[in-house]
């Protein structure tokens, strides 16, 4: 399982999860794991409901929704804000577990929500703007990713073109996309599924 993280919000985390999902070949399963910012069923188009604590106790195919222009990937959006943590925690141990290609998109910053994701995940993908303040935050959630056994694989940089040696350096990981600013919808780009579509091929589908 593949968390995608960083350490501030609206820096193109469930973008970048729902590009990388779509460029990867076979079923991938993409969940929301942010109660506060539950963005991943609405840039996808799909219900809100069932979500990713509905899990506990059931199986992925019976729980996600496929993604309305995606095959091959389906969804599990947040959990409601006053949802159990502990129900929260069993649904992304099932979904680690399944056997399933499974990337999910965690909360920002450094605390417990965002925390709880990266205990169960493989690995982290940190995604982060080339701004002072938001690759600071990155760092932070790097050491946090590295503490709970789901070191940095590499990171995503958002609405850029360039891949700054010094990023990969603060970081301790390659950076293994840039992806271009462009327009709303983000994903509707040629030149953005073109990058998700190098950053899978970087990446490999082992890391999931």
């Amino acid at each position: 399982m593949l968390a995608i993280a960083g350490g501030k919000g609206g820096v193109g985390k469930t973008t970048t999860a729902l590009g990388l999902s779509a460029a990867l070949d076979g079923g991938v399963v993409v969940a929301d794991a942010d109660p506060d910012m539950p963005d991943l069923h609405a840039l996808a188009g799909v219900d809100r409901e069932p979500t990713l604590a509905a899990l506990d106790g059931q199986e992925v195919g019976a729980i996600a929704q496929p993604h309305p222009d995606e095959s091959g990937v389906v969804l599990l959006p947040a959990p409601r804000i006053d949802i159990d943590t502990d129900a929260v925690d069993r649904s992304l141990t099932r979904l680690a577990t399944s056997g399933r290609q499974a990337v999910v998109d965690c909360p920002a910053g450094a605390g417990p929500d965002a925390a709880a994701p990266l205990r169960t995940a493989d690995a982290t993908l940190l995604v982060t703007t080339l701004c002072a303040p938001a690759l600071r935050d990155a760092a932070k959630t790097a050491a946090m990713a590295r503490t709970l056994d789901a070191p940095p694989c590499g990171v995503v940089l958002t609405r850029t073109r360039s891949a700054p040696t010094s990023v990969a350096e603060l970081l301790g990981c390659p950076v293994v996309a840039s992806i271009p600013a462009t327009s709303e919808p983000v994903l509707d780009d040629e030149g953005v599924r073109a990058a998700y579509c190098r950053l899978a091929d970087n990446l490999g589908e082992d890391i999931l």
